[in-house]
């Protein structure tokens, strides 16, 4: 598999987010959306398609990730 160029990425975070580092952020792509740690931008990515990340949203809206289940 070759390696995706993501220089040009357009990188965001929540707007809820506190701004003390510990944060991730998310480039919407052509083939899906990249997740980084603002820790360590140059590091590792995750890759979602948009069926998985479409999933993830809705789960997350839907309290599924809530610790308090």
């Amino acid at each position: 598999m070759a390696a995706l160029d993501l220089t040009r990425a357009a990188w965001f975070k929540s707007t809820r987010s506190s701004g003390n580092g510990n944060c991730v952020e998310v480039a919407i792509l052509d083939r899906g959306v990249a997740v980084r740690d603002t820790k360590d931008r140059s590091g590792g990515v995750l890759l979602f398609t948009p069926a998985e990340w479409d999933s993830f949203v809705a789960g997350t809206k839907n309290g599924e990730f809530d610790l308090h289940r």
